[in-house]
Order: C-alpha cells, then structure tokens, then sequence
C-alpha cells in the first residue's frame, strides 16, 4: 500500500504511518493542499478523500452520501467486502431504514443507560486485573484485559447466560485474535451467528429483562419482527464494541507508558481520566478507515464536484488534527478546550456506543492506573505489533511487565 516515487495516478489509501501515535504524514499536506483529493484503494478502484475538519463534518451529514456498502460505487478497502450479509448493521443502512432500527436501538445506549452497567464494567475488570497481578510476566495486557472487558459486558449487556458465557467470549475472541486462521475465523464467525441466532429465538419466545428482548419487543411491535435481522444486530454490537474498545485500551496504555508525566498526573488526580479518556479518541482517532460513503447525486465541495457514483473516504483521523479547529492539534493535551472531535463520526451514523466505550475506557484506565502504577513495556515501542494492516488501527499484542 505503500506509495513509490515514481508511481503514476493519485497517492495510495490506506496511508502507511510512520510512528505508532502520529497520522501518515500525506495526511498534513493533503489537508492544506488537496483537501479533497483522488486516492487509489487497494482493491484498485479510485475515490475521494476529504481530510479537514469542516468538509469531514459537512460531508458526514449529506443527505446525498449513502452508507450502503452494496452500492457499486461503495469504496471498499477489501475484496468480498460488499458480498459480506448487512441486515442488522446499522451503519450499513441509509434512511428511512436506517431511522426505523437506530430508533428502536438507541434509548439503549443513552449515558443514564449505559451508566447502569457501571458496576457490572468495574467488577470484570477487577477480576481481570486480579488475575494479572496473580499470573506470571510478561502477560499479554490486549488477552488478558483489553478484550475480555468489551466481551463480557457485551455479555451483560445482551443478556448472554452465564453458563454460554464461555462459549460466546471464545468465539468473539477466536474472530478478533490476529493468529486465527482464516477457516477458523469463518467458523468461529457461523458458529458465534448460530449461537447468537439461537439466543434471539429464545429471546423472542420468552423476552426477559435484556437488550436483546427488549429489541425483540420492539422489533414486534414496529411490524419488522425478524430473527436473522436481529442476530446481525447483536453481531454488530460485538464486533464494534470489541474492536474499538479493545484498540483503545491497548494503544491508550502504551501511550501513557510511554509518557510518565501524564501517568503520574492521572495516578495523582484520576477524576481527570474522563478528560484524558476524550483526548485518547481524538489522538488516536482509530475508525479513520471504516468512514466510506458514495454519491447518490453529485455533490460540490470546495469547487470540486464529487459526481453521483463515486466513492468518498471521511479521513476523521485527519480532521481531528486540523489546526483549523483544534489548537495545536499534534500535541496530546487532556486539558484542551475544543469542538467536539468526530472520532466516532457526525451525523446520524454517529456511532451509537459511543458512551459505552467511554464507560469502559473510563473504569479501565483508572483501575489500571491505581493497581499497576509502575505497568511497563516488556517489548521496545518499535517492536510492537501495531496494526497497520487492518480497518481499525490498534495493537494485535501489548507485552507488559510491572
């Protein structure tokens, strides 16, 4: 992916990065150059890409921009991406579909909502950390914490029994694990969509007091009662709150190893992890790669016309360190007073487990911070396996020691 010198037509996308906590470096000067620029995808296909912070949130909430990845002139990153089965993915969908489900779905994930699962959250990640400080070093700190805690309050959260609890958080982690090969990961995935598709059945024949029966009840009620739209609901929700959140607390971990004063601050004044918590997603701004529209009609910006068909790339990663909006936007400052970031978009695809992550992120750091305060990298930065190879950036392993 990597562009060469001598390479003819528009610069390549994805863009290699070359430190593990700064953008690529062709994001800087496209922005002040060429903030909407022609890029080429890996899958040969050519499309848009807008890198400042007021195109980006513009364009995010143009009625003329689908999400739907069917859509020929979809800008996919992978081959097979657009054959993939999208009922139930929200951020698939356009209006008036898309209004329909995220209605019936998003009373679920309000701040006082979520703010309930608040103990749940705190109790496996104690137990998490209980069991680290009680096995041998190194541990791996993404097996070990970063994703079981997304999982098991996913568990919690869709109302998964206790007892399928192990069925369900080893095929979740089969599916995320960069060592799965490429069989077993198609296997661990049918089998996570029956074992879920089993509990929807359930669900819908005997509602109990979890998401995934209220949703059922919903879903019965708007007349758009059906089994394999909710599985790929519950499907999302796990993929998308495993990813993200998982990303997150490895790469916010290895920041803050690798950044002692902001550790000692945060060990001395942890109220202010909330705020060290909202720089995190605007730094690292991990989604940069998954914000794909097309044109329904064509669309001006900037002078430039994007015709009807063509694919465009929401660079938030970029927009989240435009100058234009964020005061010394290369620096990672806890303090700041800015606009909001659009590290989980704008718009009504704004990603609905957003105060979810928070929560996580938030019990997490302040845990960790207070029960492993002298936590350091058992493998130099330069060494570790940073994901530049995948749709969301973060770690495939974090080795640490204390």
């Amino acid at each position: 992916m990597t562009d060469t010198a001598d390479a003819p037509g528009p610069p390549s996308y994805p863009m290699p990065r070359t430190c593990p906590f700064a953008l690529p470096e062709q994001y800087a000067r496209l922005r002040e150059e060429q903030p909407l620029a022609r890029v080429r995808l890996p899958t040969g296909r050519e499309a848009w890409l807008a890198t400042r912070y007021e195109d980006v949130r513009r364009l995010f909430t143009d009625a003329d921009l689908s999400a739907d990845r069917v859509h020929p002139g979809f800008p996919a990153l992978l081959s097979g991406q657009q054959a993939i089965d999208r009922r139930g993915f929200l951020p698939w969908m356009d209006p008036p579909e898309h209004t329909t489900y995220r209605r019936m779905v998003i009373s679920e994930f309000t701040v006082r909502k979520v703010e309930t699962l608040r103990p749940a959250v705190t109790a496996t990640v104690q137990e998490c950390l209980d069991r680290i400080l009680a096995g041998p070093r190194p541990v791996d700190l993404v097996q070990e914490l970063a994703l079981p805690v997304p999982s098991l309050t996913i568990c919690e959260l869709l109302g998964v029994p206790y007892a399928d609890r192990e069925v369900f958080q080893s095929r979740a982690q089969l599916m995320t694990d960069r060592n799965t090969s490429g069989p077993d990961r198609l296997t661990s995935l049918v089998e996570l969509r029956a074992f879920l598709h089993g509990l929807v059945l359930r669900r819908q024949s005997d509602p109990q007091g979890d998401l995934l029966s209220r949703l059922a009840v919903k879903y019965r009620e708007a007349g758009v009662e059906d089994a394999e739209h909710l599985t790929g609901m519950a499907l999302l929700i796990l993929v998308a709150g495993h990813e993200t959140t998982a990303n997150m607390i490895a790469l916010g971990t290895a920041y803050l190893i690798e950044h002692p004063e902001l550790r000692e601050a945060l060990i001395k004044d942890p109220s202010q992890v909330p705020r060290a918590v909202e720089e995190m997603l605007r730094y690292f701004s991990i989604s940069d790669h998954s914000t794909g529209r097309v044109a329904l009609a064509d669309i001006e910006v900037g002078g430039i016309t994007i015709e009807a068909g063509e694919g465009v790339l929401l660079s938030n990663a970029a927009a989240n360190r435009d100058a234009r909006a964020f005061d010394r936007p290369e620096e990672f400052d806890p303090h700041r007073e800015s606009p909001s970031h659009v590290a989980f978009g704008y718009g009504i695809h704004q990603c609905l487990g957003q105060n979810l992550a928070r929560l996580e992120l938030d019990v997490v750091f302040t845990a960790l911070l207070a029960r492993l305060p002298d936590l350091q990298l058992a493998t130099p930065l330069a060494e570790l396996p940073f994901k530049n190879d995948t749709i969301m950036y973060g770690l495939h392993e974090l080795p640490v020691t204390w």
